[in-house]
């Protein structure tokens, strides 16, 4: 429809002109005395005048003020119905447990407050220029859910509510960073899969299934639209944003079996009634955040972590909630014990070897079931605070007998037929079938500050009997994402075959924020030959990442590391033992003359950098920045947070 410029500029609605000057403004008066008039901040008096004039009863102004802080996304209406879409699902129906948690607190004679800050989704951002801004994002969330927290200086307690990948570290870092406040966090759960269909995380590899013909248009076009079984929650794979939910109770920051919850469902929003309720009593006994987030509470998240085979990205995260909390903040070496010591006994999506949905999980259980046999392995810290007024012994005994855990796990029988001991399995079950821990740490003359891969994710296949992959293989080395994807799709000139090595460089925080690489991984994860490929890289992974694909690399190119050295058809060696959590990562010369790991390195530190070297074209100089910040700040392995203390007495040296 085409509009005439006259109705453009002048409107053309009947009550157009039909305007007030002025209103009577709400009834009553403000509950003041003359102490408050007399020593109050104008501000505290001027935010009593706002309540009022929103609508709130002026006698009620007087309670505990509690902020609710979301990443609601969209406009969603009354039925469901979208009148503008967010950018995720996961952030589609939080607004629902925002509304529950306000009306608990009302009820409860506290003063609820709402604020947003959105979030973006890196599923849509994969293979865009939208991935540059999608780890940053993360700070920037964080820095203004701070600042909104502090906006509101008569708070006695934050409610975040949040889901996905980014949103969900952003609130548990702000809310970490409010040592002496009652905080908590609601899950935003889970989506559906679909009754038939293929999960969100394996359609986003259509594309490249479609180049290699193993599906036609109308699979993709089919399978594409159905991924999604319910309209709100995190994606039904535990990559980061499920991971993130689990990290979040594991240390504390929610109620026990709140994570992974079915989004819009009764025992979604029961989450919300309760979650609300707890933060109610943490403000009556003054407990606070210093009083749950402790290096025993950072240590029962990285151990669940390892227990869930989680998204390699909560190696960013984790590392950030305690800076934020005061505490030390884990290194390679603490993941590299804990992870050796914890067991894998999550059955889920991606990892398998059956691949559960989420949902599965927390009908097995969730966080409290897995953290039962971790007690049993004597792996937690049992004195750890929880929200809900108990030391996490307390917790979990109540947890065993509970009618909630078995009410659940019954349903799961009864629903799909699943037995929940083969989702959330017991150790000696969980060895029986081959699970075996999650994350690897590789060194070597490529990666001397060391790389990250997700060994339970390589196929079982190209995988010796005695636990240990070993590759050895041509580089093909690209300095960008797209032509690193047309590569595997098949198009052009540079076509990856199966037996390569695909490098890619000039990903990590300095030439492209860290962008994930997930629509690389994937296709490889679901392309027949696939599992012959590996893949290298300064840049990060989905937590959805599969295969043998090592990121993280340090340094990354643009910091001069010895990545940047790399050329076309130079031998790749790695070898990454599956069972000890061990590998290496070594350039070994070239097919015509192979060297050892020690010549290699020499080899490398007498070569010049590639001429190709350089950040990408389309990195913001929002990006640039938080890149220069957190390198100061202690890179990627640091947690990629702003340290002002180390910025302050960088910039001073400089000057």
């Amino acid at each position: 429809m085409t509009l005439s410029s006259k109705t453009l500029l002048e409107g053309n609605r009947s009550d157009l002109y039909e305007i007030r000057t002025h209103g009577d403004g709400p009834k009553g008066e403000l509950p003041l005395d003359e102490k408050m008039l007399l020593n109050s901040p104008s501000g505290d008096l001027f935010g009593m005048t706002q309540n009022a004039g929103m609508g709130w009863d002026p006698n009620d102004l007087l309670r505990d003020q509690v902020l609710i802080l979301s990443t609601m996304g969209g406009i969603r209406a009354e039925d469901g119905h979208p009148i503008a879409l967010g950018y995720h699902t996961g952030h589609w129906e939080v607004g629902l447990l925002m509304q529950e948690a306000a009306k608990v607190l009302d009820e409860n004679k506290c003063l609820p407050f709402a604020a947003y800050v959105s979030d973006p989704c890196d599923g849509r951002s994969q293979g865009t220029t939208a991935m540059m801004d999608s780890l940053a994002y993360r700070n920037d969330a964080a820095v203004v859910m701070k600042r909104l927290i502090r906006s509101l200086p008569t708070r006695k307690g934050v409610v975040g509510v949040a889901t996905c990948d980014k949103g969900l570290p952003a609130a548990m870092m702000a809310l970490a960073s409010q040592h002496r406040l009652p905080c908590i966090i609601i899950p935003g759960g889970v989506t559906l899969p679909p009754t038939v269909g293929e999960d969100a995380g394996k359609v986003q590899t259509i594309g490249a299934r479609f180049a290699h013909g193993e599906i036609d248009l109308h699979e993709a076009a089919e399978a594409g639209c159905r991924a999604c079984g319910s309209a709100g929650g995190g994606c039904q794979f535990l990559g980061t944003a499920a991971t993130s939910q689990v990290v979040a109770e594991a240390m504390g920051l929610s109620l026990p079996h709140t994570a992974l919850a079915p989004s819009g469902q009764p025992v979604w929003t029961d989450a919300a009634t309760r979650s609300a309720q707890a933060l109610v009593q943490m403000i009556a006994d003054g407990t606070t955040m210093q009083d749950i987030l402790t290096e025993d509470a950072i240590h029962n998240a990285m151990v669940v972590h390892a227990a869930f085979g989680g998204s390699t990205n909560l190696l960013l995260h984790i590392p950030a909630v305690a800076f934020e909390a005061g505490i030390r903040r884990p290194d390679v070496e603490d993941w590299n014990r804990i992870n050796r010591a914890t067991p894998r006994i999550v059955d889920v999506l991606p990892n398998g070897p059956i691949g559960h949905p989420t949902v599965r999980v927390f009908l097995a259980g969730g966080v409290p079931e897995v953290m039962l046999h971790l007690r049993e392995l004597g792996l937690l810290k049992l004195d750890a605070r929880t929200p809900a007024g108990l030391s996490l012994n307390e917790v979990l005994d109540w947890w065993k007998a509970s009618e909630r855990r078995e009410r659940f796990r019954d349903l799961l029988k009864e629903k799909d037929g699943i037995d929940p001991d083969d989702v959330i399995l017991p150790p000696s079950r969980a060895k029986e079938k081959g699970l075996t821990s999650t994350v690897t740490f590789p060194v070597g003359n490529i990666a001397p500050e060391g790389s990250v891969i997700k060994s339970t994710a390589i196929d079982p296949s190209v995988v010796d009997e005695d636990g240990v992959y070993r590759k050895v293989g041509p580089a093909k080395v690209f300095t960008s994402e797209k032509e690193a994807i047309k590569a595997v799709k098949g198009i052009g000139d540079r076509e990856v075959q199966a037996g390569d090595v695909l490098v890619l460089m000039c990903r990590g925080p300095l030439g492209s924020g860290m962008e994930e690489t997930y629509q690389i991984t994937s296709a490889l994860k679901f392309l027949p030959w696939g599992k012959e490929v590996a893949v290298v890289t300064d840049a990060r992974f989905s937590g959805v990442s599969t295969g043998a694909c090592i990121g993280h690399v340090g340094p990354e190119a643009l910091a001069n590391g010895p990545i940047a050295k790399l050329q076309d058809g130079d031998l790749i060696e790695i070898e990454i033992d599956c069972l000890k959590l061990t590998g290496t990562i070594n350039f070994v010369g070239t097919p015509e003359n192979r060297v050892t790991s020690e010549k290699g390195a020499e080899i490398l530190e007498a070569r010049e950098r590639r001429n190709d070297l350089t950040a990408d074209p389309d990195l913001s100089a929002e990006t640039r920045l938080w890149a220069l910040l957190q390198q100061i700040s202690g890179g990627t392995w640091g947690g990629c947070v702003y340290d002002t203390s180390k910025i302050e007495n960088q910039l001073k040296s400089a000057l």
